[in-house]
């Protein structure tokens, strides 16, 4: 019989590649996840994993034993979701993922709502990028998350999870308004950069400053890319993760940005916002097989009800987006 706890760790090897990130991934050292990993082998009778230096590689036997073990670790997940159905009223832990303008903005209402209707229920949120979120929604260390994909930025589905829609918004241009509040040295940039918000283009800043997210962050890989798209490279002068801070530095006259309409509800003076033909979608994520759990349902009935009809129409669950 194959050891479910084993096939997990074939599943991560999976998706990290390596020994030692599965094992930090899961607070397990090296030699503990190698020897768990030997002894799948052996449950198996065949050979799993291929070594190519540092990084190991799964055969053939190795990659279909993994297709089996999504299966088994879904059906699992339904199991569980179907006997906390069966349990009388909603307690106990849910644990978050979100990224900050969720935080700020989606967030508060529905757990409101959830705690309303649950008290029982004990929400805990992490704030956290959604390209951190696949892993920690594998692992267990979430349990359901709102994640963001951008135009421009490409995702491959993550068999390992669903998703549901929940939000869509229009991305803008940030550019300077008033160029008299800039210093001398910035005034000829503000202008030009006041003139690119008239004619509302993004070739019109290409030679801007402009101001990004961290990289690594799928809102830098978005601003990168859709530059990119209008035939330039932005020029970054600032890394700011924080869509608030983000505005008040366009509005001195530091550059021009890119913003979720989310992160712009409440702009400082002296910014102008020039909608672009790019959008920005909001999913609930969760581990495949547990989007029926209770505890689930429930925040996601009081996230699209705090959206309201923003929110997508609800549909069947689809893959997550591997952010």
């Amino acid at each position: 019989m194959l050891d479910v706890r084993r096939l997990r760790l074939l599943r991560e090897l999976s998706h990290r590649g390596t020994i030692a990130a599965v094992a930090e991934a899961l607070m397990f050292t090296p030699s503990a996840v190698s020897q768990q990993l030997a002894a799948l082998e052996r449950e198996a009778g065949v050979a799993l994993l291929e070594r190519t230096g540092r990084r190991v590689v799964l055969t053939p036997a190795g990659i279909a034993l993994v297709g089996h073990a999504e299966a088994v670790l879904e059906r699992l997940e339904q199991a569980a979701s179907e006997l906390a159905a069966a349990r009388t009223g909603l307690a106990g832990t849910i644990r978050i993922g979100a990224f900050p303008t969720a935080t700020r903005t989606i967030l508060p209402a529905a757990l409101a709502a959830l705690g309303r209707e649950h008290p029982a229920l004990e929400p805990m949120v992490d704030e956290i990028d959604p390209a951190e979120v696949a892993p920690r929604l594998r692992t267990g260390d979430l349990d359901v998350a709102l994640v963001h994909e951008y135009d421009f930025v490409p995702t491959e589905p993550d068999l390992a999870l669903d998703s549901l829609p929940l939000l869509e918004e229009p991305m803008y241009l940030a550019t300077p308004a008033n160029p008299a509040t800039t210093s001398t040295a910035s005034t000829a940039s503000t202008a030009s950069a006041a003139s690119a918000a008239a004619h509302g283009t993004l070739p019109a800043c290409r030679d801007e400053p402009w101001i990004v997210s961290a990289p690594g962050t799928l809102c830098h890989a978005m601003t990168v890319r859709a530059c990119q798209a209008a035939g330039f490279a932005p020029r970054v002068r600032h890394h700011i993760d924080d869509f608030g801070a983000v505005l008040a530095m366009v509005a001195i006259g530091q550059g021009v940005a890119l913003v979720p309409e989310l992160g712009a509800a409440d702009p400082p003076g002296g910014v102008d916002l020039t909608p672009l033909p790019m959008r920005r979608r909001t999913r609930i994520a969760f581990r495949r097989g547990a989007g029926a759990h209770p505890a689930i349902a429930a925040l996601t009935a009081a996230l699209r009800a705090g959206v309201g009809p923003s929110a997508n129409a609800p549909g069947p669950a689809v893959p997550a987006p591997r952010v």
